[in-house]
């Protein structure tokens, strides 16, 4: 019946309202200190809903973070998508997104904190960028364009190198982004097997356009 359809999809956008605004207060803090001692009660106040609204969504504040970093992750992943469309080359799009991660850090500064106020454990989480460069190694692997043998090192190493990069971007913002995170796509292509200069050759190559 429409009456009744109109009602019960007010009440979904209300509550889906409700749970993003939960998730921003999350990613206000997680940005401005990384401190995730707030009071539940903060939070609320913080997104400005009610407090018992908390519970209809999370189960407890580790819960709350980790939508947030994953919400943060998300955005992230998709800017950065918008560039890859079209490169089907699994080296080329490890170096591309490596280098656009770097400029990640004056496009969207909010989410570079998020990052480098979290552990690698929720960088490595099953979402945003981290399943992309999942799908990028065992599409290289199987192809023969990488000879790294196990993938989960990998991933952990090209995890940890972005967040190292991001470390670095957040305490030297003077430091140059784009050669530093030229240079660690180029050691990163040579240590999953493509060759010295083909590594070289990738991580300098013109960034691909946002479609």
């Amino acid at each position: 019946m429409p009456m009744s359809a109109s009602p019960r999809n007010r009440f979904e956008r209300r509550r889906a309202e409700t749970r993003q605004a939960l998730v921003r207060a999350a990613r206000q803090l997680l940005a401005d200190s990384g401190d995730t001692s707030a009071s539940i009660r903060t939070i609320a106040e913080l997104a400005d809903v009610g407090f018992g609204s908390f519970y209809n969504h999370f189960t407890s504040k580790p819960d709350l973070f980790d939508a947030a970093v994953a919400d943060a992750l998300e955005e992230f992943a998709r800017a950065v998508d918008k560039h890859l469309h079209g490169v089907d080359d699994p080296a080329e799009r490890l170096a591309a997104g490596m280098r656009l991660s770097a400029r990640m850090a004056s496009s969207h500064p909010e989410i570079m904190r998020i990052l480098c106020h979290s552990e690698l454990g929720r960088i490595s989480a099953g979402c945003g960028l981290a399943p992309r460069a999942r799908h990028d190694v065992e599409q290289g692997m199987t192809s023969g364009r990488f000879t790294v043998v196990d993938p989960m090192i990998a991933l952990t190493v090209l995890n940890g190198s972005l967040l190292a990069l991001l470390q670095l971007w957040f305490h030297q913002p003077e430091a140059d982004r784009d050669h530093a995170a030229a240079k660690m796509a180029e050691t990163l292509l040579h240590m999953l097997g493509v060759s010295v200069e083909e590594a070289r050759d990738l991580a300098r190559r013109p960034l691909p356009v946002a479609a």
